[in-house]
């Protein structure tokens, strides 16, 4: 893995971890638009997300430059979308669907379409998974091409909260944008580190002395936990939206 975007993670997650102790000192709601845990939550989801990535696209059958390319432009917008969710944290404001000023908007729609960056990039790598086989291990073939199809939900659960937060903004309901999000939020986050637990898994498996046959029979059960979890969260989020 470039020692780059190791170091880039590694200090978004320490950012999440700074603001952790943040919190513990000022205090304050955990919940709610204006609150330390965006910070943490969001620096340490982007840094383990983006250290991830970059390893897990080591797999793909793509050219060096192609993936060294694209892979920078993720580690500068993971970079981009932490730091102005942790701006509007010291600033005491919303990070997100927050239109009162010209700057909160500008904030507002940078993230917003950050995130539409973040969609495009990762769609591309799920396509690349499926078009070619992965190499690696027994069982890392599915585990990648299932941990990029589970964050393919992610990104679309993600893409709805803002799509319709954007909409309730936009027509003068801003505290129902706010409150909008909450039903998708638990889809959101199970369904967004697949791409983590599942090649870990098929990693950890190449280590043992098990058959191959064997391994990739316990990242295909894996995987259908872990289908089986983002389904119940799809089906609270239907029932709570």
């Amino acid at each position: 893995m470039d020692r780059r975007l190791l170091a880039t993670g590694l200090l978004l997650v320490l950012s999440g971890l700074l603001h952790l102790l943040v919190f513990a000192v000022d205090g304050g709601p955990w919940d709610g638009p204006v609150s330390w845990r965006k910070p943490v939550t969001f620096g340490l989801s982007f840094g383990v997300t983006l250290i991830t990535v970059a390893w897990v696209t080591s797999y793909l059958r793509m050219g060096r430059r192609l993936r060294s390319g694209l892979l920078a432009v993720f580690a500068a917008d993971c970079v981009v979308e932490v730091g102005g969710i942790t701006l509007q944290a010291w600033r005491r404001v919303p990070s997100h669907l927050n239109m009162e000023t010209p700057f909160d908007t500008a904030v507002s729609m940078t993230l917003a379409v950050g995130g539409g960056v973040l969609v495009v990039l990762l769609t591309l790598f799920a396509v690349l998974s499926f078009r070619d086989r992965p190499t690696g291990p027994a069982g890392m073939p599915l585990a990648v091409r299932s941990g990029f199809a589970v964050l393919l939900v992610a990104l679309a659960s993600g893409a709805a909260m803002i799509a319709r937060g954007v909409v309730l903004t936009r027509t003068g309901h801003q505290e129902a944008a706010y409150r909008s999000t909450a039903s998708l939020k638990p889809l959101h986050g199970v369904s967004l580190h697949a791409i983590l637990v599942l090649p870990a898994l098929a990693w950890l498996l190449s280590r043992t002395s098990w058959s191959e046959p064997a391994r990739h029979r316990i990242v295909a059960v894996g995987a259908g936990c872990y289908a089986v979890a983002v389904a119940a969260a799809g089906v609270w989020a239907v029932l709570k939206y």
